[in-house]
């Protein structure tokens, strides 16, 4: 299984989505870190991803390969992440078929409305747990 941390701008809410899957899959699944930018891909790979690339080309092509993809829901929208996300990097990421785990982060530019308002910490292990759920295959 094949599992794809992205995340840009300083890497932070996706160095915290390695170090958890990685420690509760262990062994069960690869996870590579796929930034926006270099200080988000380095610090991925930091907190224990087996591999990261960097930029737009690197999420297009490494899309295709992956099982789980998990960061925040802006990687699905264009131009979200103060710019970083392009339309090509969304378009290939929300048409992926890999399955996504998104966490609800609100942007300059949207709300994500109906959701109970919740520290990042409670929506991160809730995603790290549904990203496990899958490696198991209790509900894929």
């Amino acid at each position: 299984m094949l599992i794809a941390v992205i995340d840009g701008m300083g890497g932070g809410l996706g160095v915290q989505l390695v170090t958890q899957l990685s420690a509760q899959l262990g062994q069960k699944a690869d996870i590579i870190a796929l930034g926006t930018n270099a200080l988000a891909t380095n610090n991925m790979v930091r907190a224990g991803a087996m591999r990261g690339a960097t930029g737009e080309n690197a999420v297009v092509v490494s899309i295709r390969k992956v099982d789980i993809v998990v960061g925040p829901i802006g990687i699905i929208i264009p131009n979200s992440l103060m710019g970083e996300i392009t339309p090509k990097i969304a378009e290939a990421i929300a048409s992926a078929d890999a399955h996504k785990v998104l966490i609800p982060v609100n942007q300059q530019h949207f709300d994500i409305v109906g959701l109970e308002a919740r520290p990042l910490v409670v929506s991160i292990k809730e995603a790290v747990a549904k990203v496990n759920e899958l490696v198991q295959g209790k509900s894929w």
